[in-house]
C-alpha cells in the first residue's frame, strides 16, 4: 500500500487548525462534488454540539 498526501486526491479541499497550548484542533475535508457527511469525535471533553447527527453508525 502506497502512502499519499490527502491533498493529492482531486476534488477535495482540506483545512486544519490546531492550538497546541490547549491541545485542541479541527480538520475539515470538503468534497467539491458533495458527499455524505460523517464525524469522528475523540477526547474526554470534545465540546461538540449535535455532531452525533453525523455519526454513520447511528442510523441503520
Amino acid at each position: 500500500m502506497k502512502e499519499i498526501n490527502i491533498t493529492d486526491i482531486e476534488g477535495f479541499q482540506v483545512g486544519h487548525a490546531q492550538d497546541d497550548t490547549n491541545a485542541t484542533g479541527c480538520t475539515v475535508i470538503i468534497s467539491k462534488e458533495g458527499a455524505v457527511a460523517g464525524v469522528d469525535v475523540r477526547g474526554g471533553g470534545p465540546a461538540t454540539r449535535e455532531t452525533d447527527l453525523l455519526n454513520p453508525k447511528k442510523y441503520g
